[in-house]
């Protein structure tokens, strides 16, 4: 294990290297801007990571390319080490000192009257000056809509905003100039190649203090997890995040999964030893990278990914992570799940692996050992060409940026007009998510008619006795669920099948 020696958090902020000691590793980014640099800007509104008041850029070296590379994330809930080497954007950024004059996405704004209390508004323009800087040709409002969608207004409405973001685009290009924060960021790299190691201020309750530790390489992870098998693990901090902004927890130790390169990575079909078809996903790998690159396999989850929490959130937490946590309403599980997904799971040295199921032991407990972590998610993609179908639905009470009442991951294999296989798993109806056996059994072997339909839905109230709660009541959900199942039939039975956008309201989102 490598064994850096403790120093200060190194990031690029307005042009300079900033080095931070003396703080809490828990304390968020947002608390920096406006406590320490007094960048006051960037605004809390939910400190949940929800409503983007506080979105901002961050920018880095592509690990292979040594390109520039950004995304919007919240800063509610990023702990400020995993900074660390990195370049933080703000909408101080945006207009330079020496002008008067506004960037076009702020100009857009001002002219489509984008604006009324105010207080979403920096998050707004953060995420338009990314649109902005990441695209060449002005979206399409459909795609604008979606990249904003992580961004609440309360008041003025979403449609003068709209308009900013394509009207931003009408004036001469403002190019952003990566070149001097990219020599910043190498610089840095060049002075911690080891990583960091992190302490924060001595606790006034007699605790240890809390450190905070972002290895570099796989096998230096592996050694100090064997060593600390106490410390928490942090990948997007999307979740554990809320963990200390809304329930006041202390972590302890924590040891941070975004600084290993092995763990960045998704190999390909071709390169997966032994899977040919399949996708080795690392844990340290983006909700935004692994459901783009599963769509880009699937299209059939394309829609499900655009759904899925919200680009800033999606840019900062993990597949992985998301696996790890094991709530019953995460969306990721039921359709891994669907998918024969297995986990490689890593001690020191030595691996195993383990299907999804047997991950999930109990209502927010997991199969980890002592000292063992998730390395990565291998998820097979499946043939078409060998009659194998898969489907993805969410139901939520709202469409965009919402928690799953129920969500489905529904897959079957078809040989002529029978059922060879079928792999039904759901969220939200149990203690985790999990599959549904009895309606598997009653659908194998049978022709994919209505009478099967009928006979699984039968089963489902069977696999299942949800509870209720504030998103759903049980009954609710055994209904959606039986709906659910006659809405896949209706959409891949052998004969007449209907069209996506024959079965939902909502355009079927396909490109």
């Amino acid at each position: 294990m490598s064994t850096a020696a403790p120093r200060p958090i190194r990031f690029v902020h307005q042009g300079q290297i900033q080095e931070v000691k003396d703080l809490p590793p828990t304390t968020t980014v947002l608390q920096w801007l406006r406590e320490q640099a007094h960048c006051t800007g960037t605004k809390e509104g939910c400190a949940e990571g929800d409503c983007g008041a506080c979105t901002v850029v961050l920018g880095e070296r592509h690990p292979e390319t040594g390109q520039w590379q950004q995304k919007t994330v919240n800063a509610c809930i990023q702990f400020l080490p995993t900074l660390d080497g990195k370049a933080l954007l703000t909408v101080e950024d945006l207009k330079p000192a020496s002008s008067d004059q506004l960037h076009p996405c702020q100009q857009a704004m001002v002219d489509c009257h984008g604006s009324q209390c105010g207080f979403c508004t920096p998050g707004f323009v953060m995420s338009l000056w990314d649109i902005y800087q990441t695209h060449e040709q002005p979206p399409s409002r459909t795609a604008l809509a979606d990249a904003l969608a992580g961004n609440l207004c309360r008041c003025t409405g979403y449609r003068p905003i709209l308009d900013a973001g394509q009207k931003m685009f009408e004036g001469p290009r403002q190019p952003f100039a990566p070149e001097p924060w990219l020599q910043q960021l190498a610089a840095l790299q060049g002075q911690s190649p080891d990583g960091l190691q992190y302490e924060g201020p001595a606790q006034t309750d007699s605790r240890m203090r809390s450190r905070f530790f972002a290895p570099t390489s796989l096998s230096d992870l592996a050694s100090l997890r064997l060593s600390m098998p106490d410390a928490r693990l942090l990948a997007g901090s999307t979740d554990v995040g809320l963990w200390v902004t809304k329930q006041f927890k202390a972590l302890g130790d924590i040891i941070y999964l975004g600084q290993v390169p092995e763990l960045r990575r998704i190999l390909t079909p071709a390169s997966v030893t032994g899977q040919p078809d399949a996708l080795d996903i690392g844990a340290a790998v983006t909700l935004e990278e692994a459901w783009s690159t599963l769509a880009s396999h699937i299209p059939e989850l394309r829609e499900l990914w655009l759904r899925f929490a919200s680009p800033p959130v999606r840019h900062a937490g993990t597949l992985v992570g998301n696996l790890a946590n094991g709530s019953p309403i995460g969306d990721s599980a039921p359709i891994l799940l669907a998918l024969d997904a297995t986990l490689v799971l890593r001690a020191g040295q030595f691996t195993r692996e383990m299907p999804l199921p047997a991950f999930y032991l109990d209502y927010m407990k997991n199969a980890l050992k002592p000292g063992e972590f998730i390395q990565s998610v291998r998820v097979p993609i499946f043939s078409k060409d060998a009659g194998e179908i898969l489907r993805a639905y969410k139901i939520s009470k709202r469409r965009d940026s919402d928690i799953s009442a129920v969500c489905a991951g529904l897959f079957i294999q078809l040989e002529g007009d029978t059922i060879k296989q079928a792999r039904l798993a759901w969220g939200g109806m149990a203690a985790t998510a999990r599959r549904a056996s009895q309606t598997e059994a009653a659908m194998i072997g049978q022709a994919w008619t209505e009478t099967t339909l009928r006979q699984a839905q039968a089963a489902l109230a069977q696999d299942f006795q949800p509870m209720t709660d504030l998103r759903a009541s049980k009954d609710y959900r055994i209904k959606v669920a039986a709906n659910l199942l006659e809405r896949f039939w209706l959409e891949t039975r052998p004969h007449n099948p209907l069209r996506a956008d024959e079965v939902q309201v909502w355009p079927a989102q396909t490109a």
